[in-house]
């Protein structure tokens, strides 16, 4: 299956959160009036997995059967336990169509004669995905093992808490874990990724911001995890937003921690993962009130290096010949100088179109990519060059990748970083490559992202504690 531009600027999101067509999914309208009774008794839960190259998502779909007629709602169990209900379902004999419309869903499949399987095609916003679904008795099936994640009560406290990014009017929404006693603390603040993350920068069942700020606040180090502008309980356009205006956030989030007594002014750092860890050597570099930076995953080189590195390298992992790797990566390369250098909108998108149109792509899925690369985060991404920054830090720095980081991977980026700190004159940075771990720091085999969802691991030990142990001698 010919990977779409969709899919590898998904990738692109580089925390993964935008990696599944579903991740943005909100609350879907009430269903529509439920249908006729269906002749074949569908009732009950069906899961599934769809392939999408990068990575496995599961579908399940629960359907219920009433005087009144059908009803169904759906789940990606990987990312959320959260129910949607359908907009509609209808069923024609064998024949079952499910829609949740807000989305841009629709399933389609045939019911076989024992009632033990739907073999169908599940479309969202014109790209079709086969997707058979097998009915399974047990919801717990739908359960991910993350043994990780704390459970309450906590040894320490824990507040939610709000405060204003004055400059873009939004307000901000995380959690502050404090360590037992009076402190002053040393504190961090975590950034998270590309793509709408909330506070814990959930994905695919995990949750590594959680495990991070348990584990540091176990340690004695006061915790702030925010939920993104525009996501979870924050305000604000997520939409519109760049890098630099998430970084006016974090700003925003330095500035609250120096507001709170429980917490020593001198000690605030910033952990920031993937473009998290873009984002804390932006900060740094103009907010002095920050004594520490790690980059977790974060990138040296400009964002069109990161894109075209990470394309090859997933395919290859994928199992895709040379021959597919070089001829996709150069589409790549002629796409991204197209954004880069045409600075006219309307022109852009026309010229967009005649070249996804020339390689394949169906037409209704044409328009949706071309708003994804000229969106306002995209354009940012791919020319900003995140050594500007770290060129005037001197401020302690670790830099940590997986050796298995197929998205920010660890060969072009940690020299880039290196190089960047060392023209700064910095005499107190680390940048280390740790062997087995992957994007999010799990431990891995390939380090695809097909992995991320499978593994149980949320965040390798050998990361938090070399996080932990870092930060307790600066």
């Amino acid at each position: 299956m010919k990977t779409s531009f969709l899919e590898k600027l998904a990738l692109v999101a580089i925390c993964g959160l935008a990696i599944s067509p579903l991740c943005a999914a909100q609350a879907e309208p009430k269903p529509a009036a439920p249908s006729s009774p269906a002749p074949l008794s569908i009732a009950g839960l069906w899961l599934g997995s769809l392939d999408l190259g990068a990575i496995k998502l599961r579908i399940a779909f629960k359907i219920a059967n009433s005087s009144g007629g059908l009803s169904a709602q759906m789940q990606s169990p990987d990312q959320s336990p959260t129910w949607i209900p359908a907009s509609s379902i209808t069923q024609n004999g064998s024949r079952v169509s499910i829609a949740l419309t807000r989305l841009g869903i629709q399933y389609e499949g045939t019911v076989a004669a024992d009632l033990s399987a739907i073999d169908g095609t599940f479309t969202q916003g014109g790209s079709p995905f086969p997707l058979k679904l097998e009915s399974i008795k047990d919801e717990t099936a739908l359960d991910l093992r993350r043994p990780q994640n704390p459970v309450k009560p906590y040894p320490y406290r824990e507040q939610d808490v709000t405060y204003t990014n004055k400059a873009a009017g939004n307000t901000l929404a995380g959690t502050l874990t404090l360590p037992p006693g009076a402190g002053p603390f040393p504190a961090v603040l975590l950034i998270v990724g590309s793509g709408p993350h909330d506070r814990d920068e959930s994905l695919l069942g995990h949750k590594p911001f959680l495990v991070l700020s348990d584990y540091l606040t176990r340690k004695g180090i006061a915790v702030l995890r925010v939920d993104k502008r525009g996501v979870g309980k924050s305000t604000g356009n997520y939409s519109t937003a760049t890098t630099a205006d998430f970084a006016a956030d974090a700003e925003a989030g330095v500035a609250y921690l120096k507001s709170r007594p429980e917490v020593d002014p001198h000690r605030i750092g910033l952990i920031g993962h993937s473009e998290g860890g873009i984002i804390a050597p932006m900060v740094a570099a103009q907010d002095h009130d920050v004594a520490f930076i790690v980059m977790m995953a974060g990138s040296g080189v400009p964002g069109d290096q990161i894109i075209i590195e990470q394309l090859r390298l997933i395919e290859v992992a994928g199992g895709a010949s040379k021959e597919k790797v070089d001829k996709d990566a150069e589409a790549e390369r002629e796409t991204l100088h197209l954004v880069e250098t045409e600075k006219d909108p309307a022109t852009l998108e026309r010229l967009l179109g005649v070249k996804l149109a020339a390689e394949g792509t169906p037409d209704a899925q044409i328009a949706a990519q071309t708003r994804a690369v000229m969106s306002p985060w995209f354009r940012f991404f791919i020319t900003y060059d995140p050594a500007v920054a770290l060129r005037n830090l001197t401020i302690p720095v670790l830099a940590i990748n997986g050796s298995l980081d197929l998205q920010v991977p660890p060969a072009l980026n940690l020299p880039a970083i290196r190089k960047a700190l060392e023209e700064a004159g910095n005499k107190h940075f680390e940048v280390d490559e740790l062997p087995g771990l992957n994007h999010l720091f799990q431990t891995a085999k390939t380090g695809a992202p097909s992995e991320y969802g499978q593994i149980e691991e949320t965040i390798s030990p050998v990361a938090l504690d070399k996080m932990a142990s870092w930060i307790l001698k600066q």
